[in-house]
């Protein structure tokens, strides 16, 4: 197996470059944020693409005998960070494919350039330039802080949880409510259809609680799958404030229904910012 040293050099592939020299991986010219052992394990894959990296030899160079680390937890860590920042993804990968139980190797087309002696810097005058910020690769967004991302998402579960257990507390005000829209058997199927979707949303609310505050980090695959269901369910509580029309009137109850039609693509798009949808 050949591998190539890639001392002093720009690595190209796709939109990206890995520059060796400077340390730095850049998506169309903006630097991301990648360094140590992500760094280098993704070096060592585009030193060995397209040939198998296995765990042996990740754990001979860049896991040294005398480090005690969990070196399995580390190496899968450092994989859904190199994805992370690619946007890749294990099941339909286009850059890092995982060999089970064996490796990984790099699967991307490559192209090998030299570090230019002197490249021309970005205009001075542009904001970017001045102060320059690494850019999700899939979002186009600055990439904010994960603590910030899974705290706003933590409270969206928190505000649905109050939601259905203010409703649950309070069915006879609600089925009350409903009986003024539509008196007889109208009021009791939306009594019902509460009841029901609360008691589906409770254990929902609770798991993804859980599951973004012990930062579980297969969440956003998990999220990927269940968004059709949580879009379903959303959408039908977005509705809710129309049951309080009486007391905050057309207006704002029509304001708040439209802020909750959008709030699924807000958990949606905090994931995505927090997880991805990678796996390792």
């Amino acid at each position: 197996m050949a591998v190539r040293q890639f001392n002093g050099r720009v690595i190209r592939f796709g939109a990206f470059e890995l520059d060796t020299k400077a340390g730095e991986l850049r998506k169309s010219g903006i630097r991301l944020r990648l360094q140590g052992q992500p760094f280098q394990v993704l070096t060592l894959l585009l030193e060995h693409a397209p040939d198998l990296v296995t765990r042996e030899e990740f754990q001979q160079k860049l896991w040294p005998s005398d480090t005690f680390v969990d070196f399995d937890h580390s190496l899968n860590t450092a994989i859904n960070k190199v994805r992370e920042v690619l946007g890749d993804s294990a099941t339909s990968p286009r850059f890092v494919e995982t060999l089970a139980r064996r490796g990984y190797r790099f699967v991307g087309p490559v192209r090998l350039e030299e570090s230019p002696v002197e490249q021309p810097g970005p205009d001075p005058n542009l904001p970017e330039a001045r102060n320059p910020v690494a850019l999700h690769p899939d979002l186009e967004v600055p990439i904010p802080h994960r603590v910030l991302t899974r705290t706003l998402f933590a409270l969206i579960q928190i505000m649905y949880l109050s939601f259905y257990l203010a409703a649950l507390v309070r069915i006879h005000a609600v089925e009350g409510v409903a009986d003024s829209f539509s008196p007889g058997r109208g009021a009791m199927i939306l009594t019902t259809a509460v009841m029901i979707t609360a008691g589906v949303g409770i254990p929902l609310r609770l798991y993804l609680l859980s599951a973004v505050g012990f930062d579980y980090r297969r969440l956003g695959q998990k999220f990927h799958l269940m968004f059709p269901f949580i879009l379903a369910l959303d959408q039908l509580w977005a509705v809710a404030p129309f049951l309080l029309v009486g007391q905050i009137g057309l207006g704002a109850a029509f304001a708040a229904t439209a802020a909750l039609l959008y709030l699924p693509f807000s958990e949606r798009t905090l994931i995505r910012m927090a997880y991805g949808r990678t796996v390792a």
